[in-house]
Order: C-alpha cells, then sequence, then structure tokens
C-alpha cells in the first residue's frame, strides 16, 4: 500500500454562520493561507447564500 504525502494542502470543512451546520468540503494550501476561511456558499438549511467559514481540519 503506497504511503500518503503529506504536502502542503489540506482538507476543511465550510460550516454555515447562521446555522452552523457542515455543508462543503474543501481544501486549502495551509502555507500561502493562512487566515480562516470564509466563503459565500449557499446553505440548503437556511434556503439562502450565507457567510461559511472554515471549520477544522479534516483526516
Amino acid at each position: 500500500m503506497a504511503k500518503k504525502k503529506k504536502g502542503a494542502r489540506q482538507k476543511i470543512g465550510l460550516m454555515c454562520s447562521i446555522c452552523k451546520t457542515q455543508n462543503y468540503v474543501t481544501q486549502k494550501n495551509r502555507i500561502t493561507t493562512t487566515e480562516i476561511l470564509q466563503l459565500n456558499k449557499y446553505c440548503n438549511t437556511c434556503r439562502k447564500t450565507t457567510k461559511h467559514v472554515e471549520r477544522k481540519k479534516l483526516h
């Protein structure tokens, strides 16, 4: 089995700032982007576009 390489990219979850549900999973480069990621995305629970904030690292 091949070893997983440890690169600069890490998986993160995006959480809705209003209803606090995690809706999206994405990747970010931890070396070039050190601040917390904030994106405007559609939330199915709220049924509107809201600010989604980086939640935590996923494995």
